[in-house]
């Protein structure tokens, strides 16, 4: 069991018990898009920021985008951090078939995986990556922004270093300086581009 000060934010109940064999922490869930007009979860989340601090640990897929960046712009004071877990094609062992993008969520992924994510974040005591920042004008220097095939490059980009394909183009800088650093992009970009 890994031990946790932060709040772990899930969308649903089927993540919390899958998170709740691997970690000693209070894991809230959403209930998926109920959170935009759920008032008291939102204030309890804004709460576990301000006091605990909270890891954001949303699906790969679009929807667990949007609730990850409603939550992340909801919450103006405290400590939130971003764990992502990679997009893995599949589906969950209780479900007839995939997901309508064939994403394995939370719940689907592997306790090594999620791990991985966690330390990645930096939350696990385990040894965080560099912190030398990528910067939007480095993406731009190595083409990832301002080139007609910048957007696929992006995507790419993302495969390689392990990262959900959806992350924003703005937010991308900060998520490769905080989950792989920079000397893992450097060298993502020279044996991948």
């Amino acid at each position: 069991m890994i031990t946790l000060r932060q709040a772990v934010i899930v969308e649903g109940k089927y993540d919390k018990i899958k998170l709740s064999g691997i970690l000693d922490a209070l894991i809230i869930v959403t209930d998926g898009f109920r959170i935009f007009k759920d008032k008291e979860r939102l204030e309890l989340i804004r709460m576990m920021a301000r006091t605990r601090g909270i890891i954001l640990m949303t699906d790969s897929d679009s929807a667990g985008f949007i609730i990850r960046n409603y939550l992340a712009d909801a919450v103006r004071e405290g400590e939130v951090i971003h764990a992502y877990i990679p997009e893995i094609e599949g589906k969950e062992r209780r479900k007839d078939r995939p997901s309508s993008e064939g994403l394995l969520g939370v719940e689907g992924i592997d306790e090594a995986r999620i791990i991985s994510a966690l330390t990645a974040a930096g939350v696990t005591g385990g040894e965080r990556v560099d912190k030398n920042p990528v910067t939007k004008l480095m993406l731009y220097e190595d083409g990832f922004y301002g080139a007609s095939d910048s957007k696929a490059r992006r995507a790419r980009l993302c495969s390689v270093l392990g990262l959900p394909s959806r992350i924003s183009s703005n937010m991308l800088p900060e998520v490769i300086s905080s989950v792989c650093g920079e000397k893992a992009y450097r060298q993502a970009v020279i044996d991948n581009f």
